[in-house]
């Protein structure tokens, strides 16, 4: 791991309100993996998460929500972001060591029906030499605190959009991977992705900030998707509630 005069994302922590955001989420986050149930039923909170955070992702990149009871998924957006979730727990050594490859394996699970050359990174300038540098931060290039990384993951995969097809899908994704792999939320328990559909308007305008590469805009990014991982960790709380 760097060290924090080298840390690239260090100067993060110094952007107004980024600091107790962050640990707020990293709290919210925690308190959840205490909640009775998933000290040991933590699997049923999981699958529950899993799955609604599948319907809301394809639901931000204009799928549907809609199982039907017998499983014969028809739409291409929902069923490419059911066959991603289906994939992260098998996917996580990949991210950890490979994320690059992880990357493609997740646009061809999520855009399988949706035309093109799943997998295949668009040949535009830049888009290599930037997947590249996040692949660093990935595979131990900051020693930043959880959030800050998935927010930096999930902004970067949505501002760049190495695809064709399906960019919100594989970033979304890819920040649960990171959550995971980052030790913020181990057991992929919340549910953030619901909260960024509800506020979807506020989601395009906080991404659209870290887009610029503007300090504030960066700043308002960050404590945009920590007040979604707080948020994520209520929506997990009810399943875990409902369950007890």
């Amino acid at each position: 791991m760097c060290s924090g005069v080298t840390d690239p994302l260090a100067p993060l922590l110094d952007l107004p309100g980024v600091p107790d955001a962050v640990q707020s989420a990293r709290d919210a986050v925690f308190q959840v993996h205490r909640h009775r149930v998933n000290l040991r039923g933590w699997a049923t909170t999981a699958a529950e998460a899993s799955v609604r955070a599948a319907r809301a992702s394809a639901a931000l990149d204009g799928g549907s929500t809609e199982i039907p009871t017998d499983g014969s998924v028809t739409d291409p957006v929902l069923a490419g972001a059911l066959r991603v979730a289906e994939a992260l727990g098998v996917l996580l050594p990949t991210w950890q060591r490979a994320p690059l490859q992880a990357l493609a394996r997740l646009h061809v699970l999520a855009g399988a029906d949706l035309g093109g050359e799943p997998g295949r990174p668009r040949l535009a300038p830049g888009v290599s030499e930037r997947l590249d540098l996040l692949a660093g931060l990935v595979t131990g290039g900051t020693s930043a605190p959880g959030p800050l990384v998935v927010a930096v993951v999930h902004g970067e995969l949505m501002s760049l959009a190495p695809f064709a097809t399906a960019n919100g899908v594989v970033a979304r994704a890819a920040s649960r991977l990171a959550s995971i792999a980052t030790g913020l939320d181990p057991k992929s328990l919340g549910v953030p992705e619901v909260w960024c559909l509800r506020r979807q308007n506020d989601y395009a305008a906080a991404l659209h900030g870290f887009s610029t590469g503007d300090p504030e805009g960066i700043g308002r990014w960050i404590r945009f998707w920590c007040e979604a991982l707080e948020a994520g960790a209520r929506e997990a709380r009810g399943i875990a509630d409902a369950a007890a």
